[in-house]
């Protein structure tokens, strides 16, 4: 038996309760099939990774099952009364309806302030989650005016975390003779929940973005719905699939599948405007890290790295391993913090040996948990690109 096929069959074996009754067992065909998305180059090397993983980390039903129903009971939690603290828990119906979701946002940006204010005096642990603040200039006024618009998500922590990111993306666009428009109602891309495997929540999250952004798209009023996360766009271009089986909802979300697009599409858009307009200190060393949603999910690869250098920076990917996850990958970074760890410090070390001023990437997770392990700067792309105008 080949090394491959004993690996499929042990990932295989390992997941075979997820979501059990609910879906088909996982079998090393179903295995195989997922990892025919990646470069044949490098499917060996992720199948390996992958089973290392999962054997260290995997839980089973039956464990997950004991550890929820400890926790339900448990007086730390609940109290002496633990049927009356969960019937009135509030937090567990986040975004479910109303405005509950830009309620927990504005929640969330406040504890991140205080947060912030209170960096120093916090435990590394701690400090390494909180990201430095960093203020956001004020979206410039339009230069042109535009006869193209796009709705560009808000989505639900890069507001308040990294507000600048999207500002410079709307600056940009808007050099390129492109409107941004931002739909109310709209929120949460839905990965978040999905992820966590809360499948019904993450579809509600799906379908409200889908209300607030149908009557622009059946208007014909925009070209493309825009994210500058890389894991927002690749959910968004997934709501066709998602929905498929939703009567009500499949056709519009399949149109607003393929109207999704990650903002590094935009960058070919992006060259023949700013050329000659960068200024020259601006164009520092480089080093790229493709988040997976972009290079895996997407299959968009190559794309930012050869734009970027196309306007003349010198931008750089890692010798080895640039295939490989950094250990954000949504919440992992905060549930397998250890693993999350081992993965990030293995990914600088990677990038650190090209000696960079910079490290750019595409996604604010990668971003931030990148940043957590190194004093060299992390940036989106796109931050790099509007600080280097003339």
């Amino acid at each position: 038996m080949s090394n491959r096929t004993l690996l499929l069959k042990s990932i295989a074996d390992t997941i075979a309760d997820y979501r059990a009754g609910d879906i088909a067992t996982a079998t090393p065909a179903h295995v195989e099939r997922w990892i025919k998305q990646f470069d044949v180059s490098v499917q060996e090397p992720i199948l390996a990774e992958l089973n290392h993983v999962l054997g260290q980390t995997y839980m089973p039903k039956r464990k997950v099952e004991k550890f929820l129903s400890n926790l339900v009971k448990s007086k730390k939690v609940a109290g002496d009364d633990p049927c009356a603290f969960w019937k009135d828990s509030k937090f567990l119906d986040i975004q479910q309806g109303g405005n509950s979701q830009h309620d927990m946002l504005e929640l969330f940006g406040a504890a991140l302030k205080v947060g912030q204010a209170l960096r120093p005096l916090l435990p590394a642990v701690l400090k390494r989650k909180i990201p430095l603040r960093a203020d956001a200039p004020a979206p410039s006024a339009a230069k042109c005016a535009p006869q193209r618009r796009v709705l560009m998500l808000r989505g639900c922590v890069q507001p308040s975390m990294m507000p600048h990111i999207d500002r410079a993306a709307a600056r940009l666009l808007d050099r390129a003779g492109i409107q941004v428009l931002q739909a109310g109602g709209a929120g949460c891309c839905g990965a978040v929940r999905t992820h966590l495997s809360d499948i019904e929540g993450g579809l509600r999250d799906m379908r409200r973005n889908i209300d607030a952004w149908f009557p622009w798209v059946a208007a014909g009023e925009v070209e493309a719905i825009v994210t500058s996360a890389s894991a927002c766009s690749l959910a968004i271009k997934d709501y066709g699939h998602a929905l498929s089986q939703d009567v009500e909802y499949a056709d519009r979300a399949a149109r607003i599948s393929a109207l999704a697009r990650d903002l590094s599409e935009y960058l070919p858009e992006f060259v023949p405007v700013l050329i000659g307009s960068l200024q020259p200190d601006g164009f520092k060393r480089l080093v790229f890290h493709s988040p997976c949603t972009l290079q895996h999910g997407q299959r968009l690869r190559g794309g930012v790295e050869t734009h970027l250098r196309a306007l003349g920076f010198d931008v750089r990917v890692a010798r080895s391993e640039s295939h490989l996850c950094c250990g954000s990958a949504g919440t992992y970074s905060i549930l397998q913090p250890e693993l999350a760890t081992q993965l990030r410090d293995r990914k600088l070390g990677n990038l650190a040996e090209l000696e960079p001023q910079i490290i750019v990437s595409a996604n604010m997770g990668c971003i931030q948990h990148l940043q957590s392990g190194t004093s060299i700067p992390v940036k989106h792309w796109i931050e790099v690109l509007e600080e280097a105008l003339a």
